[in-house]
């Protein structure tokens, strides 16, 4: 079992709360005023009786709502670790003595062989030693979404590693505690278990990192500390005036005393603290609509401060949805709309200039380099399976990329530049992608209820939104015979029955990764034109020149090839070998069609939450562990990368930078690729050794540790983990990088009404206290305000009217300023010019209409304490 944090008991959490200077001079109030009202007689006719009674009730009844709204807040804390307790394998089947039996996950030890079968929890780290179409769900662990097929045999390392080094992902003969069984069965030994599993370094980390206190309590704590020192001098100076200058109370000692309490009572801020939780919930309240749950009240304010917003890319920058963003044929490019809610052929427009060249980086470098960059590359991501299964394996461009690369009679194209293509056309041209697949479209072309690989999906998608019935498309042109896809030859083929050709005919549609397509391609159609009058010649270097440009920007390439057959080749639901499409007598004898460019493209809404965000003077950084060139492009296409951060940098190249190194670096880039979880949490240090104040994204159980070290962890609602969102201050309800930007708004919002709730309760406080002091100074029978007046303004008129300034909307113009300095002030000079001017400003007012009453009513009114009820009536109405 992995070792719990030492829990925190109720009586340290009512003591963290309690633990305030503040709160101190409010219970010395309280106690004597407890005094007080013991001993004062019965028949005492002032009421000082009920009076001092009220004030402790109203005290204790502060300190304890004060008290139990900071419990339940810190309450949430340790979740974090129950989180990650509850994730782990509670039974498991283990051999023992020779036999099968069933124990509690908690008494593996190492060495015992454990059992794994569909749906099992794995209940320590195994090393496999037998596996039987074996894949385990790790998905919260490395972030990889598809099950990872485990094998038995040493995992190689390369020069230079140390085998610690090697990912996760790669260590295929592992099944790790707390991941699910997605497929198959299995048999491994323990080698780790409890805290040194790999989840159970997670759960230290998440145990050891310190959740940091947020700028505007560390300033508040001071503001206490300012305040205690000036409540002491005026309690020392309002008692020395009572004792020694009153005429009411000369060498009174206990009723000095009891004078300088209620001096004491006027300058503490009982409302402050719950007007600055009331200013938090209101805040928290208006970013839950907008679909940014904050967990902790004060990180609100931390939002406001952030200066660097790391950011995944999928599904938080990007739509989480592969989409067929462009269709390029032998003499003209189609770019497709891909956030299009309306199913018309419109949706495709001829844009010969859209991808026309390759990215500026890759000018100069050759195909197989380019591919190495990029999503097409069969090694995957870094310590991932690759999710595109038709990747490149080599690519030969030429020596004149430029020359390659130029279309043939672009005038030929069916189409004219900036016309939409008609339905017709796209069918044919997209069927090979529509009918060569075994996919399931998901609801109206979403994601709910889809069943098969994202890369071919897209194809199908795009065809949906073009006003493709792609249901009837399948019934009229029934499957005959099939070649399955294989990773080893990165192709299927499927053979059709159509009306398009003769009764002793069938169509072969092949797609798949585009250089093999290519290799297999006698001819090409021209313009993407489906016919025998509009085949011409193959050209691969054209093709494979188009190739090259789609990967430069981050685009994953299939090829949609077809050909025509005899009947009479196949036989109907035979599943034939790859022999029929690359073991031809014949040799190269495909028509190309045209090639897919498909990626995640990015959220609409980011491309200008991005600019709000520099305009804030907010850097956004994104983290992703997918490939260099993709991440660059969907950089440029959002507006992170640009002149000043035009450079991407890698977990690898992480990896070999000492802490100096990175602390550069991430002052110079905002693309970081194909990094690990372990590269997230080093970001995050480095940039606050810089002194920025970071917000840090994130959704597995790996992230835990640098969500909760960030200054902002922020989890994703609906693709994150448990342990995630514990471990984080904010959840993205939607995961959405835009909420973010509004929740740095409302941030920003919060720091802007603290202050002018600082303004509008802070002289009042002030000009209480001095109230008294003054009103003694005058020579006035007592306090011009009582105790119960003091404490009723404080809480009735002081809370009103600061949570009034709490609920107050954005000033304009408040995205168009940098975030405000690490450290600044939250009373700076010009705020405490403006308090000293309101305190001086009350007091006179105050203090002056007790003196003009009290002159006034002198003769009229001998009685003093008869004349003390129209000088406080008087004083508390101004």
């Amino acid at each position: 079992q992995m070792t719990e944090k030492e829990k925190v008991t109720i009586w340290q959490r009512i003591w963290h709360q309690i633990n305030n200077v503040l709160v101190y001079v409010l219970m010395t109030v309280a106690v004597v005023s407890l005094i007080q009202a013991v001993t004062t007689p019965e028949d005492d006719t002032t009421n000082q009786q009920f009076t001092a009674s009220f004030q402790v009730a109203l005290i204790v009844s502060v300190i304890t709502l004060n008290t139990w709204i900071g419990i339940y807040q810190e309450g949430n804390a340790e979740k974090a670790a129950d989180a990650l307790k509850n994730m782990l394998s509670t039974d498991a089947r283990v051999v023992r003595g020779g036999k099968e039996i069933m124990i509690p996950a908690g008494d593996i030890v190492p060495g015992d062989v454990c059992l794994l079968g569909l749906g099992d929890k794995v209940p320590a780290d195994l090393r496999m030693f037998s596996v039987s179409n074996l894949a385990t769900g790790e998905a919260a662990l490395t972030g990889e979404s598809v099950p990872i097929d485990k094998e038995t045999g040493p995992i190689p390392v390369a020069d230079g590693l140390d085998p610690e080094q090697v990912p996760l992902g790669d260590r295929k003969n592992m099944a790790y505690s707390a991941t699910l069984v997605a497929q198959g069965s299995g048999t491994g030994i323990a080698i780790a278990t409890g805290d040194f599993t790999q989840i159970g370094t997670i759960n230290r980390l998440v145990n050891q990192t310190e959740t940091m206190k947020t700028d505007v309590l560390k300033q508040i704590d001071t503001v206490s500390k300012v305040l205690f020192l000036c409540i002491c001098t005026m309690c020392l100076a309002t008692f020395l005036t009572a004792f020694f200058y009153s005429e009411t109370y000369y060498k009174m000692a206990l009723p000095s005393v009891n004078i300088a309490l209620v001096c004491a009572v006027a300058m503490v801020p009982e409302g402050l603290e719950a007007i600055v939780t009331l200013t938090y919930s209101y805040a928290v309240k208006v970013m839950a609509s907008q679909n940014a749950i904050v967990r902790a009240l004060p990180a609100v304010e931390t939002l406001g401060s952030v200066t660097v917003i790391c950011s995944d890319k999928t599904g938080t920058l990007t739509q989480n949805i592969m989409s067929l963003t462009a269709f390029v044929t032998s003499n003209a490019r189609y770019k497709n709309n891909v956030d299009a809610a309306d199913r018309v052929p419109a949706n495709f427009v001829r844009d010969d200039a859209y991808l026309a060249e390759r990215a500026v980086r890759d000018f100069k470098k050759k195909g197989a380099e380019i591919v190495a960059d990029g999503p097409n590359n069969p090694a995957g991501r870094r310590g991932h399976n690759p999710s595109n299964h038709f990747t490149v394996d080599s690519l030969h461009t030429t020596e004149n990329p430029e020359e390659a690369g130029k279309v043939a009679h672009p005038e030929e194209a069916p189409f004219e530049n900036g016309a939409s293509p008609t339905k017709d056309w796209i069918q044919a041209a997209l069927s090979c992608g529509v009918l060569c697949s075994k996919c399931v479209l998901g609801e109206n072309g979403g994601r709910t209820g889809e069943i098969g690989n994202p890369t071919e999906l897209s194809i199908l998608r795009a065809s949906y939104f073009a006003g493709i019935d792609i249901e009837n498309l399948k019934t009229e042109c029934p499957i005959v015979a099939e070649v399955p896809f294989s990773s080893e030859y990165k192709f299927m083929a499927t053979i059709h029955e159509s009306s398009e050709v003769a009764d002793d005919k069938l169509i072969a549609y092949v797609k798949g990764a585009p250089d093999r397509m290519v290799k297999v391609c006698k001819y090409q159609s021209k313009g993407g034109v489906i016919g025998d009058d509009a085949v011409e010649e193959c050209n691969p270097d054209y093709w494979n020149e188009q190739i090259a440009i789609l990967s430069s920007h981050g685009l994953r390439v299939l090829g949609l090839c077809r050909a025509v057959i005899p009947k009479d080749s196949v036989t109907a639901g035979e599943n034939l070998g790859p022999e029929f499409v690359n073991g031809r007598e014949e040799g190269a004898w495909l028509t190309m069609v045209g090639l897919c460019a498909i990626m995640d493209p990015p959220r609409p809404e980011c491309v200008q939450a991005i600019k709000e965000a520099h305009g804030a003077g907010v850097r956004v950084a994104m983290i992703t562990g997918d490939h260099k060139d993709t991440a660059t492009a969907i950089g440029h296409m959002l507006g992170i990368v640009d002149e000043k951060f035009s450079e991407a940098v890698t977990g690898p190249e992480l990896d070999a930078m000492s802490d100096d190194e990175i602390r550069k670096s991430v002052l110079t880039h905002n693309v970081f690729a194909r990094a690990s979880p372990q590269n997230k949490i080093r970001i995050v240090k480095a940039l606050q050794a810089e002194g920025q104040v970071t917000s840090m994204t994130g959704d597995g159980v790996n992230d835990a540790p640098a969500l909760k070290a960030a200054n902002m962890g922020v989890a994703m609602g609906k693709e994150g983990t448990d342990v995630a969102r514990e471990a984080s201050e904010m959840i993205l309800a939607d995961d959405n990088f835009a909420t973010i930007v509004y929740a740095v708004k409302q941030g920003r919002v919060v720091w802007d009404n603290l202050r002018k709730v600082l303004l509008v309760n802070t002289p009042i406080n002030n000009a209480q206290g001095m109230s008294v002091l003054f009103g003694l100074l005058a020579q006035l029978p007592s306090t011009p305000i009582s105790a119960i007046q003091i404490l009723y303004s404080n809480f009735i008129c002081a809370v009103t009217l600061g949570f009034v300034c709490a609920i107050e909307p954005a000033e304009d113009g408040i995205m168009a300023i940098p975030p405000r300095r690490v450290g600044k002030r939250l009373i700076g000079r010009f705020l405490l010019l403006r308090i000293i001017l309101g305190t001086c400003l009350l007091t006179g007012c105050v203090v002056g209409s007790a003196v003009i009453v009290n002159y006034h009513y002198k003769d009229s009114i001998p009685d003093e304490f008869e004349r003390l009820f129209k000088i406080r009536a008087t004083a508390f109405n101004v």
